[in-house]
């Protein structure tokens, strides 16, 4: 039994770009595929896809390296835990590393980056971090 799965979700994307694997593969959910879409519209990914298996189906994400292999993804981190959630309004939106970085926010509106909530002017549950 797993506890927190979006932390297993981080840590294997982690270890995939440490040794610079072309893809990563996690037990897919709704609040995963939400993840990779965000990435994926910030440009932290190319693409990710749903491979249907059974009992679970398996989401592939696509990671992204540089011209000359430098990663994309330099760090990516828990915020919000299972045993202490952390929550934000518009207001006081974190700023990761000045705007180099992104939050991923679970919102009402849907599962959205720093950037797109403040657009939307909601605020919601801090997830991660990724610069």
């Amino acid at each position: 039994m797993m506890n927190d799965p979006v932390a297993d979700m981080l840590t294997r994307i982690r270890n995939a770009v440490q040794v610079e694997r072309p893809f990563v593969d996690v037990p897919q959910s709704k609040l995963k595929t939400g993840i990779a879409e965000t990435l994926q519209r910030e440009g932290y990914i190319w693409d990710f896809e749903v491979i249907e298996q059974h009992p679970q189906n398996t989401l592939r994400l696509n990671l992204k390296y540089g011209p000359n292999g430098e990663r994309v993804i330099q760090k990516i981190q828990r915020t919000s835990k299972p045993g202490r959630r952390v929550y934000t309004n518009v207001r006081d939106m974190p700023e990761i590393l000045n705007g180099m970085g992104i939050s991923i926010l679970t919102t009402p509106r849907g599962i959205l980056s720093n950037r797109e909530a403040k657009k939307e002017g909601v605020g919601g549950e801090v997830v991660c971090v990724v610069w």
